[in-house]
Parts: structure tokens; sequence; C-alpha cells
């Protein structure tokens, strides 16, 4: 069983409440998605993992068991070509559950009119092999989101 962490601080919504059809469908997969607080932060590692794919916006964390995660900080980041965002580990990083991958400020994606809303998705997973999925209350970084079986 993998324990998934949350990778920053903030309240957890769910991925329902997420505003991209393609996260609240669960189209990527299942999970849930965390609100930020609203201050310069980094995100860290959900899970102890090597990073196998790492853009300033997002970034996907492979445990042991072969179960990847994804963290997208913000919705249509990707539009942000990086602006505001600084990595601090490489593809293919071994990291620790709770080190530090991406510094990023959610105060300025919203300034520039996207939302700073997380997603925490488990791919290619199904939502029956979650348990304990946090959809609601304060979060800080490295609390409990939800367990993959």
């Amino acid at each position: 069983m993998t324990t998934v962490s949350s990778p920053i601080a903030g309240r957890a919504i769910g991925l329902a409440a997420v505003p991209d059809p393609v996260f609240s469908g669960a189209m990527v997969g299942p999970g849930t998605a965390v609100d930020p607080v609203r201050e310069p932060h980094a995100a860290v590692s959900p899970v102890d993992g090597v990073i196998v794919s790492l853009h300033p916006h997002a970034f996907v964390v492979v445990d042991a068991e072969g179960h990847g995660v994804l963290t997208h900080l913000g919705i249509d980041t990707v539009q942000l070509n990086g602006e505001g965002f600084e990595l601090l580990v490489n593809k293919g990083d071994t990291v620790t559950r709770g080190q530090e991958v991406v510094r990023w400020n959610p105060v300025a994606v919203e300034a520039a009119g996207k939302s700073p809303i997380c997603p925490i998705v488990a791919l290619e997973a199904t939502a029956d092999s979650l348990g304990g999925v946090r959809e609601d209350g304060d979060v800080k970084a490295g609390d409990e989101l939800f367990s993959w079986q």
C-alpha cells in the first residue's frame, strides 16, 4: 500500500471541485485536490520515489511499487511557460516524501488569471483502489491525502 501525502499546505477540496473537466472528471485518474495557501512556497514530493516527469507546473513521482503520482500546480499553468516556478530537482532524481521539488507562488498564478488549485492524481489507478481520500479540511504539506492499495 502507498500513502500519498499532500505536496502543499492548503484546503482539500476533492477533484470534483477542480475548475478543469479533465481533472474534475477524473480522466487523468482518481485522487483529490488542494486549494493552496496564498504565499510563495515549495511543493514537496507526495511519496518516496523517482521523478519520471518534471515541468515547472507539474511533476510525477513513481514509487517502489510502480505507482505514479501526479502533482499539478494550478490549472492551465502550462501557459505561464515556467514563469514564477523554480525547479529544485531534476528528472530521474530519487526523492523522499516531503523533499522540495518545485518552488512557486500561488498569488502570482492567480494574478496571471489562472487557478492555483492543485490536483494530486493517482495515475493509472481506479477509484476503488484508493482509500481515505481527503476532500475537505485544512491540510499541511505531508498530511495524508489518500492511500493506494
